[in-house]
C-alpha cells in the first residue's frame, strides 16, 4: 500500500458527518460522546438500520473520493461514538447495567461494566472493513478503539487491576485486530485519547497494551492522540502532548496528533525517532473553511520539524460533528493545499 501513495498522502482520522436522516444530530452534539450504546440516536427502526448504515457509509466513501483524499475510511457511520460500539460488544460486559465513571472533562458518565473475564466471542467491525474494501480501490484504513482507553472509559468488577483490565482488553483487540488485517484493511487506526487524560496511567502501562495489541499484525498502524474533539474543546488544554515522546518506542507504525486547532508547538514533532506523524492541518473547531493557502502553510511549518517521507496529512479529529457540506470543503481544501506543498517539493 504505501508505495502506491504520493509523497505526504492525505487521510482522514476517521469520522465523517452522517446524514440527519440516519442519527439525531442534535442529540449528537448534545450529548457526550456515548460510551454505552445509545439505540434512541437512531432514526431508522432496527430492521432497516443496518441497510441506512450501509448507504451512509458510500456517501461517505464518495465525499472522500470527490474530495481527493488518498486514505479513506468508512466514515464511521455506523457509530453513536468512536469507542462504544466495540467496547459494549465484548463478553464480560454486564448487558443489561451500565457503570458509572468521570469522564475526561471530569463529568458524570455511564461507561462499560465488565463483570467478568473480557472476550471477543466473534468479530466485530469484520463487515465494515468488507464492505469498504468491497466499494473503493483506494488505500483503506479502519478505526477502532484502543485497549487503554477503553479500560479508562469502563468500570472493572473482575480484574481489579488496572493493568490486567487493559492487557485483557488488548488481548481482544489483538484478535480483532488480525482479522481486519485479513479482510483487507490497509491500514489500521487505534484511537487512544485517554492516553493525554490519563498521563499517570498512560505512563505506567500505555506501552505495554499498545504492544500487546499489536502482536503479528503486519498492516500499517496508526495510534491517534489527541486532546479531545473541537466540538466540546474549542480551547485546548495545552500545545503539548504530556505523553507523546514514550510512544516512540512503541510498536505503533505511525502516530497521529491534532496540530491546528491547539496550535501544537511542532518542535514535538522531532522528538518522535522514526515514527511517521499523522498531523492534523485543519481546525474542527471552527466551522470556517480554511483556504488551501492556509492548509499549505501549516504543512510547511511542519516540514521544519519532520521530512516529508514521514508525513501524513489529516484533519484535527471530531469532523463528523460539522455540517457535511463544511466538511467536504475542509477536507477539499486539505488536499489542494497538500498539492500545492507536493509541487513545491518536486512530487506533484
Amino acid at each position: 500500500m504505501t508505495n502506491s501513495l504520493p509523497l505526504l498522502p492525505t487521510t482522514v482520522v476517521g469520522s465523517y458527518p452522517q446524514p440527519d436522516w440516519l442519527i439525531d444530530r442534535e442529540a449528537l452534539r448534545s450529548r457526550l460522546p456515548a460510551r454505552i450504546r445509545a439505540a434512541d440516536m437512531w432514526r431508522v427502526p432496527e430492521p432497516y438500520l443496518e441497510q441506512a448504515q450501509d448507504d451512509a457509509t458510500i456517501i461517505a466513501i464518495r465525499a472522500m473520493e470527490r474530495a481527493g483524499v488518498d486514505i479513506i475510511s468508512d466514515g464511521e457511520a455506523r457509530r453513536e461514538s468512536y469507542s462504544n460500539r466495540f467496547s459494549t460488544a465484548l463478553g464480560g460486559v454486564d448487558p443489561v447495567n451500565p457503570g458509572h465513571a468521570l469522564s475526561r472533562r471530569g463529568l458524570p458518565d455511564l461507561v462499560p461494566l465488565f463483570i467478568g473475564p473480557v472476550q471477543r466471542g466473534r468479530p466485530i467491525q469484520l463487515r465494515d472493513v468488507q464492505f469498504l474494501r468491497a466499494n473503493t480501490s483506494l488505500p483503506i484504513k479502519i478505526t477502532i478503539p484502543g485497549a487503554f482507553t477503553m479500560s479508562q472509559q469502563a468500570v472493572d468488577e473482575h480484574y481489579h487491576d488496572s493493568r490486567a483490565f487493559a492487557l485483557a482488553l488488548a488481548a481482544a483487540l489483538n484478535q480483532e485486530l488480525l482479522d481486519l488485517q485479513a479482510a483487507g484493511a490497509d491500514v489500521i487506526h487505534i484511537d487512544e485519547p485517554y492516553m493525554q487524560a490519563r498521563v499517570e496511567q498512560a505512563q505506567a502501562f500505555a506501552v505495554e497494551v499498545i504492544n500487546r495489541s499489536l502482536q503479528g499484525v503486519t498492516a500499517t498502524t496508526v495510534l491517534h492522540t489527541c486532546f479531545g474533539y473541537g466540538h466540546y474543546r474549542n480551547a485546548k488544554p495545552r500545545d503539548t502532548y504530556e505523553f507523546l515522546e514514550e510512544l516512540a518506542d512503541s510498536a505503533v507504525d505511525q502516530i497521529s496528533v491534532e496540530a491546528a486547532q491547539p496550535g501544537l508547538d511542532l518542535r514535538q514533532l522531532g522528538h518522535m525517532g522514526n515514527k511517521t506523524m499523522m498531523v492534523g492541518v485543519i481546525d474542527l473547531g471552527t466551522p470556517e473553511v480554511e483556504t488551501p493557502e492556509v492548509v499549505a502553510g501549516r504543512i510547511r511549518a511542519i516540514l521544519q520539524h519532520l521530512p516529508p517521507e514521514r508525513l501524513v496529512i489529516a484533519p484535527d479529529c471530531g469532523m463528523k460533528y460539522l455540517p457535511r457540506e463544511t466538511a467536504f470543503g475542509k477536507l477539499r481544501a486539505m488536499v489542494e493545499g497538500t498539492r500545492t506543498v507536493r509541487s513545491e517539493l518536486g512530487a506533484g
